[in-house]
């Protein structure tokens, strides 16, 4: 991978951030791509001064270009967790739709090879269990989370269209709940959400009765995942994530313990669409990748814990960014 060209999208996300550790740590010219409507240059501002990282503010929505060679494409360019994406709706379903057919005339244009972040979110709330690749998923496509669900579904049309229309190398992860320093505390997924609550001294704020299900998968397992299919032969979707499953009940004591704080927790309605359980089959990825998670979760937790006490206490009560999202509906 030494001096390999790597474009980056989303680069100053959670997601995005590491995954641009990784390529400069495996020798890489690393360009990254972010808009910064949920990234934050914080993220990034430690390879700033490194020669082999460059970075462009620009949304992929827009037409993209890229001087130069390119070795390699990643899109992780989009909002992803509800509380985003129901405040900017059409970007959510532009940065999926335009964005991706923007950065997939961009690999075939360099003779690059390009992996697409899809998400567990293209089976809805399914009616299989564990979820596996070849399942089509139960999404409402008119529903609120429908923009992000069929976003993500249209970008993997697309990306296999790009590769057996045009013989593009393609590749597609799809991504299961991931957690680890650098999220958003207010970014409204259950992990920072319950961190963030214990640590302001709040409830925990649990939706339904608790009983629904989700998969923890740590980032740098993940980052392992999505490197490994990179380098991979595989052009299908292949499930990215932590099998190891567990109530939102269950994980609510979880924090609580890790914490050592004595709040209760408390139910607020389930949100329209809420998937009732999450679950990978990675079968698919240990066959084909040699690869499956390392890190437990306690220990993924105890990092991230410690990662979010070390914040300042102002980061504690940051709204996302102070940004106005309404210029970005259009």
């Amino acid at each position: 991978m030494t001096q390999k060209r790597v474009l980056i999208t989303g680069a100053a996300g959670f997601l995005g951030s590491h995954l641009c550790d990784r390529f400069i740590k495996e020798g890489c010219q690393v360009i990254a791509m972010d808009n910064l409507i949920t990234g934050d240059l914080r993220n990034i501002e430690h390879l700033f001064k490194l020669k082999e990282f460059e970075f462009y503010h620009h949304d992929v929505s827009k037409f993209v270009h890229v001087p130069g060679n390119l070795d390699y494409i990643l899109h992780f360019a989009s909002p992803a967790s509800p509380i985003d994406y129901l405040k900017i709706p059409i970007q959510t379903l532009k940065v999926g739709s335009l964005g991706t057919h923007n950065l997939l005339g961009l690999a075939k244009a360099k003779n690059a090879r390009i992996l697409v972040a899809s998400t567990s979110e293209v089976y809805g709330d399914p009616m299989v269990h564990p979820q596996t690749e070849d399942y089509w998923g139960n999404v409402n496509p008119v529903g609120p989370r429908g923009v992000y669900d069929e976003a993500k579904r249209f970008q993997e049309a697309i990306t296999m269209a790009y590769h057996t229309y045009h013989g593009v190398e393609t590749r597609i992860v799809r991504i299961f709940n991931t957690y680890g320093p650098r999220m958003r505390l207010n970014d409204g997924r259950v992990l920072p959400a319950f961190i963030g609550q214990a640590l302001r001294g709040q409830d925990l704020t649990a939706f339904g009765d608790g009983s629904q299900t989700r998969s923890f998968c740590y980032v740098d397992d993940l980052v392992e995942g999505i490197y490994r299919l990179l380098l991979s032969d595989c052009a299908t979707p292949v499930n990215v994530g932590n099998p190891d499953e567990i109530t939102i009940n269950d994980f609510a004591q979880e924090i609580i313990k890790l914490t050592g704080t004595n709040q209760k927790v408390i139910y607020k309605e389930l949100p329209t669409d809420d998937p009732k359980q999450r679950q990978p089959d990675i079968s698919k990825a240990r066959e084909i990748l040699g690869w499956e998670p390392k890190i437990s979760r306690q220990e993924g937790l105890k990092i991230t814990y410690e990662y979010f006490q070390s914040l300042p206490k102002e980061r504690l009560y940051e709204e996302p960014h102070g940004r106005d999202f309404s210029q970005n509906i259009k």
